[in-house]
């Protein structure tokens, strides 16, 4: 019953890949062939291998790992030894009171050495898979930290007012030829890519919980809530817009 509830509440890769694909059919249905939907295409893949580099993020690096307890049998065996031989004076020099003692101390200082070498070797292996496994996440997040930007970009200029039957535009201003409820689905799927991608980063600390990657992770998610409120402003803006120019048009459009 617990392992049924944990998968139920564990963030599915699949299910992202699968709602960004509905949502580039959306896209593709009424804006074909434009930027937006090209751009929900990359995302898709980058959601699809975001799915297969999660996974061996997640995974243990074997040859590290087998390293690491090579060094871990080293360390108990130098431990085992030095134990033994304290343990066994007579099979040693130390049968002479005289000399027991010098020699005690010198095998405590070589064994102790070694085993100071072993464990540095055990903490650099495992330091040195987390830090793999970080880069690896990293690099992967700060490519959805671009593809934010890039929504960004896209619904830039994708200005309520343009759509006003009385605005006045110059000769550089951006060509609007969106109806108000065209230009509300295409900033509502903006929207809605910019919380997918949100999601997309948050797969690559589902099985690799790392402070500095979570941090990551947390810095994309804030930026795409915060890109995502100033898009919703302007379709507040649109709808209220359009509710008190055009009165007569359908409020509940499909």
């Amino acid at each position: 019953m617990e392992k049924q509830l944990l998968s139920r509440l564990t963030l599915q890769d699949t299910h992202i890949v699968e709602t960004i694909a509905k949502l580039q059919r959306r896209i593709s249905e009424r804006f074909p062939d434009s930027g937006l939907q090209h751009l929900c295409g990359e995302l898709l893949e980058v959601g699809r291998s975001a799915s297969q580099r999660s996974q061996e993020i997640g995974r243990p690096i074997r040859r590290i790992r087998f390293a690491s307890y090579l060094l871990l049998a080293g360390l108990i065996g130098s431990l085992v030894v030095l134990i033994f031989s304290i343990a066994q004076p007579t099979t040693t020099d130390l049968s002479s009171d005289d000399m027991k003692l010098p020699n005690l101390i010198a095998m405590a200082d070589s064994s102790s050495q070694v085993m100071l070498l072993l464990s540095a070797g055990i903490y650099f292996l495992i330091s040195l898979e987390t830090r793999l496994k970080r880069r690896r996440a990293l690099t992967a997040i700060h490519e959805l930290r671009s593809i934010c930007h890039i929504i960004d970009m896209h619904q830039l200029t994708k200005d309520p007012e343009r759509v006003l039957a009385n605005f006045r535009g110059t000769d550089n201003s951006p060509r609007q030829k969106m109806t108000p409820l065209e230009l509300n689905r295409y900033l509502d799927y903006c929207s809605e890519m910019l919380s997918l991608t949100g999601k997309i980063a948050a797969l690559y600390v589902k099985n690799f919980d790392d402070a500095a990657s979570v941090a990551a992770v947390s810095e994309v998610e804030q930026l795409s809530t915060g890109l995502s409120r100033k898009i919703w402003q302007k379709i507040m803006i649109l709808n209220q817009s359009v509710g008190t120019t055009t009165p007569t048009r359908n409020p509940n459009p499909q």
